[in-house]
């Protein structure tokens, strides 16, 4: 029979594997509503939802790191093999996905105050929207897979990417289109075309942690090779 000391040490090491668990999926809380509360920043023309995004985002850095921290520390003190090796390496990644995620709904944020007083672009506005909560509902059903270790889910997500790149050129067509007729515009469609790739990225991630969901399952990679959309890459440097 197991003694009192060793039950407590196994005990104490599954806390610490479950408490990594729960921190990520807080994270995951975190992130889903700055993609949510971003893209309202943009629709209402909200700025102060959108300070409230950029101010928020240094939880997630901290949470991120603090996830880091303890696995870490897991690994060097239990020497996890296995699935909870896995488990562990997944958490760390995830939760810098998580934290890429909430950088780029920081500067859909920044961005939204840009446009706060210039003309409304009703018609971009709505397209930047209808993308931004297919990209959140992406992230919650991966994040919803994550906390139910549900392989259906991550691979729907994984599987669907290529939606969000359809997106992604159809408004980038739309917003040259809109530049060409006025110059007007160009200022305003710039903003507008950064933020739709902030939210194609977000995509991407969302991608990443359901890739780390299936090894983290399974042990395997996923590797069936998915089309993927071509993407003007002009909005790639982005400063954050």
């Amino acid at each position: 029979m197991m003694d009192s000391t060793n039950q407590h040490t196994v005990r104490a090491y599954g806390d610490e594997l479950n408490q990594i668990t729960a921190d990520v999926a807080r994270m995951g809380g975190l992130a889903e509503a700055q993609i949510a509360d971003a893209i309202e920043a943009v629709s209402r023309r909200d700025a102060a939802i959108a300070q409230e995004v950029i101010a928020r985002d240094a939880k997630l850095d901290e949470l991120q790191r603090e996830i880091e921290r303890k696995a870490i520390r897991l690994i060097a003190l239990r020497q996890p093999v296995a699935t909870d090796l896995r488990r562990t390496v997944a958490a760390m990644k995830i939760a810098t996905d998580l934290e890429r995620t909430g950088d780029l709904a920081r500067s859909v944020a920044k961005r939204s105050l840009s446009l706060a007083d210039a003309e409304p672009l009703a018609p971009l506005t709505r397209s930047i929207e209808r993308m931004g909560k297919l990209v959140a509902k992406r992230m919650k059903t991966v994040l919803d897979a994550y906390t139910t270790s549900e392989l259906a889910g991550a691979v729907d997500v994984w599987s669907h990417d290529d939606d969000i790149d359809e997106h992604y050129n159809a408004l980038f067509r739309e917003l040259l289109t809109y530049m060409m007729a006025d110059p007007r515009t160009i200022t305003s469609c710039a903003h507008l075309l950064f933020m739709a790739k902030n939210l194609e990225r977000i995509g991407d991630h969302a991608t990443n942690i359901a890739e780390m969901i299936h090894y983290e399952i399974t042990g395997d990679e996923l590797d069936i090779t998915r089309p993927r959309q071509s993407a003007d890459d002009v909005a790639d440097k982005e400063p954050s």
